[in-house]
């Protein structure tokens, strides 16, 4: 199986996480609630996966700020605050949103898309680095994941609805053999899961 590795972009083929990236830009420009997520502030990312059963999870996004933005919080061991990342541009990142390939791209491409959107759906209205926060015991996807589910699949239709350029998400229909039958190589962008980090005083 050959793997997605970070080369050169001279030797590129098709880097996945960029077209990934084009994807949720076009995604956050046609749906009105996702207007607030300015994607040169999100890095889209891969993480490997040791097998490409459609089973488990296919994407995650990371906030790289705690609650409310801030940039420390307070724990039992003292301060803490997490590690920074900068985009090309020398933009500062506020999110990582990773894909679990080659797990993801197995997937049939309406659970593609309502993955991605899932995905942004939780960054916060406040576009601060935290996640959108829901009120009730669980924040993170409010009263009913059912509801959350079909909240996400509203602003897929909706998107589909715009006649988005099929240049930007023709790609999502292939899966895995036929993304490396087509390009050869398949490249990206990888960046560890952030740290906690102590503030030294």
């Amino acid at each position: 199986m050959t793997s997605i590795q970070n080369i050169p972009k001279e030797r590129q083929a098709f880097d996945y996480t960029a077209a990934l990236s084009r994807v949720c830009s076009d995604v956050c420009f046609r749906v009105p609630a996702l207007n607030h997520i300015d994607m040169r502030r999100v890095a889209v990312c891969y993480s490997q996966t040791r097998h490409s059963a459609p089973v488990g999870t296919f994407a995650c996004v990371t906030p790289l700020r705690f609650k409310d933005g801030a940039r420390t919080k307070q724990t039992r061991c003292g301060e803490v605050t997490l590690h920074t990342y900068f985009g090309d541009n020398g933009v500062e990142y506020l999110y990582i949103i990773y894909f679990y390939i080659p797990r993801f791209i197995e997937l049939k491409l309406s659970q593609k898309l309502e993955t991605i959107v899932h995905e942004l759906y939780h960054i916060s209205p406040e576009f601060n680095g935290d996640l959108r926060r829901f009120a009730g015991r669980c924040s993170t996807h409010g009263s009913s994941q059912k509801k959350y589910d079909i909240t996400v699949q509203g602003f897929v239709e909706h998107w589909l609805k715009q006649n988005p350029p099929p240049e930007i998400w023709d790609f999502l229909r292939l899966d895995y053999k036929e993304l490396i039958t087509t390009y050869g190589k398949l490249v990206g962008k990888k960046i560890n899961f952030p740290k906690i980090i102590p503030v030294k005083k």
